[in-house]
């Protein structure tokens, strides 16, 4: 997502891991050999947000009068398959994971938004009466977008004391603004007490991406952050919203693979690869009366679609229209436990995005064909916009110590490192719950005594 989201750099990962930057070859998840900041990242989530809310008290303090302190997250997500297809109204398969946005908030009395970001180390504030873009604080555009577009809606919102931190990497393509904008909403309705039920919450937090912040994403990246759930993919349908949990192989981990190359939306071609599916959708309505999108487009009807579009925009459209057609065949898959030929898919998608769609990289490129050599994956593929950020691999478990011990090495031989603006990850992670509010029980530790931060942390 936009680079301008809570992001990695020197000294960010304050409550989630240690401060300094990432390291090469830095490893995190089940089997890894993690330093006590990584270990933090995978603590129970109980304790993580102990550890905010005690942030929050050294920010704000402890009792305003104002009610109690709540902690909400929000996941980020990795997507299977399914590139580029949410904004033609197609079908996408992502799985919410286990690196979140969180958000210890209290409300206030007055119409006044206090947020501080620890990933950042700055404050914002402003009236809920009077949110505009902010230039000098652009993460906070996240969180201002979300509450502008909810206050149009009629939510009867309440004024809030924040501090937020994540450890999505942003740029990556795993949905650091889309985490950061769900968790505003969740904490925006837990403090007011409003009805705001997923799918509309989904929606409305998209809308803050398109018209606020100003990138045209589709709806994948806010549903399966509001929707997800722990052990399955996301079965999306971007045109009537109709959402189905698919199963994920038990023996198989989901693997996640930074390349270190990091872009922005705005600056890169995304807005324009949407322009292009739009014009080729215009041109084909002199022909095929009934089409909206390229969703409508089915593969047997390729090659007369492709004979009445220029060049690119034949390009784009194949891919599309056959990627939706993957994601169909990969539910399938999975669901029959055919998991060789969802790997297989996962290839072909790639493939795809790098030949036809044009939104790869050598980095990504390089980081597929080393993935795809180590014995145990059945499956990789770039995943996110593109142009730089992650790649996502299905690994047996069997094979995932082998696979973070030799991936990034190989990686390293194959790219130019001066082309990597930072330091190259892999993250084992899980299919996680969508957003919520954190429940906290009492504890000893509560009563008055300030919870220590993890090792390394930054506040």
């Amino acid at each position: 997502m936009p680079n301008d989201a809570p992001r990695a750099h020197a000294g960010h990962e304050s409550l989630y891991g240690s401060p300094g930057g990432a390291r090469r070859g830095c490893v995190s998840g089940p089997g890894a050999n993690l330093g006590p900041g990584a270990r933090w990242r995978h603590q129970d989530q109980e304790e993580k947000a102990r550890r905010l809310r005690s942030a929050f008290v050294a920010m704000y303090g402890e009792d305003a009068g104002c009610g109690e302190i709540l902690v909400v997250r929000a996941p980020g997500r990795v997507n299977l398959i399914g590139e580029h297809t949410d904004y033609n109204e197609g079908f996408v398969l992502p799985a919410a994971i286990d690196r979140d946005v969180t958000i210890a908030v209290r409300g206030r009395r007055d119409g006044i938004v206090r947020v501080h970001s620890l990933n950042y180390g700055e404050s914002v504030k402003f009236a809920l009466d009077h949110i505009s873009y902010d230039h000098d604080h652009p993460w906070s555009n996240y969180v201002r977008g979300t509450l502008k577009v909810l206050a149009d809606s009629g939510a009867p919102l309440r004024g809030m004391d924040m501090v937020v931190a994540g450890d999505v990497p942003a740029g990556a393509g795993l949905s650091s603004s889309a985490a950061l904008e769900v968790a505003t909403a969740v904490a925006a309705r837990a403090v007011a007490g409003f009805d705001l039920e997923g799918r509309d919450m989904a929606l409305k937090c998209q809308r803050a991406e398109n018209s606020f912040v100003g990138v045209n994403c589709g709806i994948m990246d806010q549903f399966a952050s509001v929707l997800g759930k722990a052990g399955h993919a996301l079965f999306i349908d971007c045109r009537t919203y109709e959402c189905e949990p698919v199963p994920l192989p038990e023996e198989y981990c989901i693997v996640i693979c930074d390349s270190g190359v990091r872009r922005g939306l705005q600056d890169s071609a995304y807005n324009l690869r949407c322009s292009q599916c739009e014009e080729a959708v215009r041109l084909l309505r002199r022909h095929i009366a009934d089409i909206r999108t390229l969703r409508d487009v089915l593969p047997e009807e390729l090659p007369d679609v492709e004979r009445r579009l220029p060049e690119a925009l034949r390009a784009r459209a194949r891919h599309v229209v056959l990627e939706n057609d993957r994601v169909e065949r990969s539910v399938d898959a999975l669901r029959s436990g055919r998991v060789d030929e969802f790997g297989r898919l996962m290839v072909d998608s790639h493939a795809s995005l790098r030949d036809l769609y044009e939104v790869s990289c050598p980095e990504l490129d390089a980081m597929v064909e080393v993935a795809l050599a180590i014995p145990g994956v059945a499956g990789a593929r770039m995943t996110g916009a593109g142009f730089g950020g992650c790649t996502v691999n299905l690994v047996h478990e069997d094979a995932v110590d082998e696979f973070q011990r030799t991936v990034l090495a190989r990686y390293l031989c194959k790219v130019n490192p001066s082309r990597l603006s930072l330091e190259p990850q892999v993250y084992v992670c899980r299919a996680e719950d969508g957003a919520g509010v954190v429940p906290l029980q009492p504890c000893e530790r509560d009563k008055g005594q300030r919870v220590p931060p993890p090792p390394g942390a930054v506040f």
